[in-house]
């Protein structure tokens, strides 16, 4: 994959505080609890929609929201078992199974997903990194583009590229700091949190992480030793 951009990893500045392990725990339920609210609270509404006598007229509105909400409520416990979560006792993961992860949070984003990785299976460091770029790729496309996830083996590592070309596409600074180790400053915690989260999942196994920006372009690159 010569095509890859160099890395830009930011050293923490010296002196910075470690991020305690509960904050970071606490960090991170706080952004999974995000983004299972928007769902949850919407299935409720088509609840309550279908109990109330004066609005019977709205029933189907109501299935259809309770349908939909429902679906994304599945996708994104799915996908975060696997980003966040020990799922289980898996050390590794089919690829074809990531896909389909990844393809279910993207059915709730702007961003149309471009699947192109050749192993065909991962390591779970490797899957969590992966899966975890993959959606911040989506989110640097708040208004839609294509999200080009990529991934393949070179001389005993995995290499992950993930590129988001589109209008407007862009990615928070606070993503940038938590990619480099840094803690969080001004800025979503949502947003930070999953950047810091790759950094030590990376760091722990003797990886790295890095993000490039350009005119309507983002990429994310990253190296996961096998």
């Amino acid at each position: 994959m010569s095509d890859l951009p160099a890395y830009t990893d930011r050293p923490a500045p010296a002196g910075a505080p470690p991020v305690r392990p509960a904050e970071m725990a606490a960090y991170l339920a706080a952004r999974m609890c995000h983004d299972f609210i928007s769902p949850a609270s919407a299935i409720v509404s088509g609840l309550d929609l279908l109990e109330d006598p004066s609005a019977q007229d709205m029933r189907e509105e109501a299935m259809s929201l309770i349908s939909a909400s429902a679906r994304k409520l599945t996708d994104l416990l799915a996908f975060s078992r696997v980003a966040f979560g020990a799922s289980a006792s898996a050390e590794t993961f089919d690829v074809r199974e990531l896909e389909k992860l990844t393809q279910g949070v993207f059915g709730h984003m702007r961003a149309e997903l471009a699947w192109e990785t050749e192993p065909a299976a991962m390591n779970k460091p490797a899957a969590r990194a992966l899966l975890n770029i993959a959606q911040m790729t989506g989110a640097a496309l708040p208004t839609g583009g294509v999200a080009r996830i990529r991934a393949v083996e070179e001389t005993g590592a995995l290499t992950i590229a993930c590129e988001a070309t589109g209008p407007r596409a862009r990615v928070r600074p606070e993503v940038l700091r938590g990619l480099g180790g840094e803690p969080l400053g001004d800025g979503l915690h949502g947003h930070w949190v999953q950047a810091y989260y790759v950094h030590l999942l990376l760091q722990d196994v003797g990886g790295r992480v890095s993000a490039e920006m350009g005119e309507e372009r983002v990429t994310f690159a990253a190296t996961v030793p096998l």
